[in-house]
């Protein structure tokens, strides 16, 4: 008897300590999983970011997988495991998402699911963006609604506490790189570009107070419009003094006819995008440039039609652009092509500039 109780005694022993085994596993596991896991490094990338698009149908499963052969995350199994014990699987974000990589899974984590509180959004807005594509770009990367930004840019009070007297913030949306967190109000996101277009602008006063004090009779609107269309038309940044040069020998030599006539395609486009319903020519825009658009007189911004300069800015401006239109090139050039590679041909006549089109297979 004692022999079958030294061995069930055995047993019980080697049972419990097999137990506290597991349990000290499963301890341990579960401690890594929460505590190391998190900021452990992502896999290494060749890319800066990855946009991934989740639907609502989208599960915990597909989203792992995905993020893994995308480079995220190392581990699909774990990742996915991480996120169902903190309860995150049911709570996935919709539509693009993006993940900059290298991340760490508590990163990749915050990004991919609502329960974490708002992520920080890296956005770039490149020069020559209108207040529109500024607005669809804010909302594909989650920063706010593209209509209620246009609203926002719309706002009187705004503007006018930021000094700018126009109707609207086109050409005052300082481009530039900027953080957001998602579901940033509108009016912050367009109180945040003012405020960097008035930093940039006053340093512009300043380095051009001599050029700036030449420019009699031009308002600060005046020099932001012209410098939108330099924007749109100077594909090569070397080319933005030239181009200002152009468009300042339109304005003022009576040699160039019609008069004062800009003659800028980006404009005539502009306006079939900010105000299509006062265009007839506009009603099938595609964003190509037709020869009804060219002759449509209604359109307010088509500058073949209408002396001088538009309503007003036709994109947002760059410090370069509004640089060269305050200190343009100063040449006799009238006209320009474009001849492949971003750049352009200038010529100093009519005929020269037909025979540069015709060169460069310009229509």
């Amino acid at each position: 008897m004692k022999v079958e109780s030294d061995f069930g005694s055995g047993v019980a022993r080697a049972l419990s300590l097999l137990t506290l085994l597991a349990v000290l596993s499963v301890l341990g596991a579960t401690g890594w999983l929460f505590v190391i896991y998190p900021d452990t490094d992502g896999p290494a990338s060749d890319v800066q970011e990855v946009h991934v698009q989740v639907s609502e149908g989208t599960t915990l499963r597909q989203l792992a997988n995905e993020l893994k052969s995308e480079g995220v995350i190392k581990d699909a199994k774990v990742w996915s495991l991480y996120m169902r014990m903190r309860g995150l699987d049911r709570h996935l974000r919709q539509g693009k998402v993006r993940f900059r990589v290298p991340m760490t899974p508590e990163e990749a984590a915050r990004h991919a699911t609502t329960r974490l509180g708002r992520i920080q959004v890296r956005i770039l807005i490149p020069e020559g963006f209108s207040r529109f594509e500024i607005g669809q770009r804010l909302e594909e990367y989650g920063v706010c609604d593209a209509d209620d930004f246009l609203d926002a840019t719309e706002d009187a009070s705004l503007l006018a506490s930021y000094g700018v007297e126009a109707h609207d913030a086109e050409g005052y949306l300082f481009p530039d790189t900027y953080e957001f967190d998602d579901d940033t109000k509108p009016r912050r996101v367009v109180e945040r570009m003012l405020a960097n277009w008035t930093r940039k602008h006053e340093e512009i006063q300043q380095q051009y107070a001599d050029e700036l004090s030449a420019l009699k009779g031009w308002t600060t609107h005046d020099l932001v419009t012209l410098a939108s269309i330099v924007e749109k038309e100077a594909a090569v940044p070397a080319e933005r003094s030239r181009i200002a040069g152009v468009f300042w020998n339109r304005l003022r030599s009576r040699r160039f006819l019609p008069r004062r006539r800009l003659q800028a395609d980006p404009t005539v486009q502009y306006g079939c995008v900010a105000v299509p319903e006062a265009a007839p020519s506009c009603a099938d825009y595609d964003g190509q440039i037709t020869r009804a658009m060219l002759d449509d007189r209604e359109n307010p911004y088509n500058t073949y039609r209408h002396s001088g300069l538009p309503p007003g800015p036709i994109s947002n401006p760059g410090r370069a652009a509004l640089a060269a239109v305050i200190d343009p090139e100063e040449h006799d050039y009238f006209y320009f092509v474009a001849r492949g590679g971003g750049q352009h041909h200038f010529s100093r006549t009519l005929r020269q500039h037909n025979i540069a089109v015709r060169r460069n297979g310009q229509k």
